[in-house]
């Protein structure tokens, strides 16, 4: 038995006729009929029924269609492996990506994903960051781009560094460039939940400071967040990237922290088991150097992770 035989018996089946079969499989109906034809010998029974309408299956033909479907995925998926070599990495590659940094980074990664691994298929998936650490953790994802405070990167690849500001309503105070740590029980908050990592860091900040902070609302969502700041709703503690949009337009402000900056680490973990994977590795790659063109064109308001 050919693997052809069965890729020919297959089509005939959905395309639901040999007419339909031979212009999507380009190969001649009467070709397509002696291969179906000596699959029927081979098994000593009829596979398809032929009549006005088009075929259908037997009870051995849908036996049949469904092993066939299965050896074919197989053959499929091993050359996919066999091929998937470093100097043309193919393959699907599964990455988790905060809701915040996706905003400036998920476009121009799938377009340089695009243009520079055709071959390779970009499996995004955008969320908080403590579902995305649980998630990264339980071995979900190939990469992952992660939070960090500077001393817990590890061996990870930092991509960026970003300060967080305090976001606030356009007509609302603080009216000024910048806000003392100190100063920010003054506002209303609304902030992600607890075991999100921007929260964590801000909450260490705080803590060591002996400061106090007035949160108000805890949301899993930026875009809620967001609006409820647009609204006049809530200020809340994000980085610049994450209401780059929103303060262009001038529906939110971002003013600046400090004594103390707080700073947090954008970095890229991998999955361990997948390090060796051409495909991982090559957009593992690619994404640093993505992060650094925006950073130099000014479209992600952070720092390279060698720039001071």
């Amino acid at each position: 038995m050919e693997i052809r035989q069965l890729k020919y018996f297959v089509g005939v089946v959905e395309a639901g006729s040999f007419t339909k079969a031979s212009a999507l499989l380009h190969i001649a109906q009467s070709a397509l009929s002696l291969h179906v034809r000596q699959l029927e010998e081979r098994f000593g029974t009829q596979l398809l029924v032929r009549d006005r309408t088009g075929i259908s299956v037997t009870a051995s033909g849908a036996k049949l269609l469904e092993r066939a479907r299965r050896i074919l995925k197989e053959i499929q998926l091993t050359e996919a492996e066999l091929t998937n070599t470093v100097t043309s990495p193919s393959g699907e590659v599964t990455i988790g990506i905060p809701s915040g940094a996706a905003r400036v980074l998920s476009g121009p990664l799938l377009e340089s994903i695009r243009n520079e691994l055709p071959r390779v298929s970009l499996k995004m998936i955008e969320g908080m960051t403590g579902p995305l650490e649980e998630w990264m953790a339980a071995g979900r994802f190939n990469l992952a781009v992660l939070y960090r405070t500077e001393d817990s990167v590890g061996r990870m690849t930092v991509l960026a560094r970003e300060e967080l500001s305090l976001v606030a309503p356009t007509d609302e105070p603080p009216f000024e460039d910048s806000v003392c740590l100190a100063d920010l029980h003054a506002f209303p908050l609304a902030v992600p939940m607890r075991n999100n990592n921007v929260r964590r860091s801000v909450a260490d900040v705080v803590a060591q400071h002996g400061c106090m902070l007035d949160v108000r609302f805890e949301v899993d969502s930026l875009s809620t967040i967001i609006n409820m700041v647009i609204e006049g709703k809530a200020h809340s503690i994000l980085a610049p990237s994450a209401v780059q949009k929103e303060a262009a337009q001038g529906l939110v402000r971002t003013v600046k922290i400090v004594d103390p900056v707080i700073t947090r680490s954008v970095v890229l973990a991998v999955n361990p088991k997948d390090e060796r994977s051409p495909a991982v590795s090559a957009v593992r790659k690619l994404i640093p150097k993505v992060a650094r063109t925006l950073i130099e064109n000014r479209h992600w308001s952070a720092t390279a992770p060698d720039a001071g």
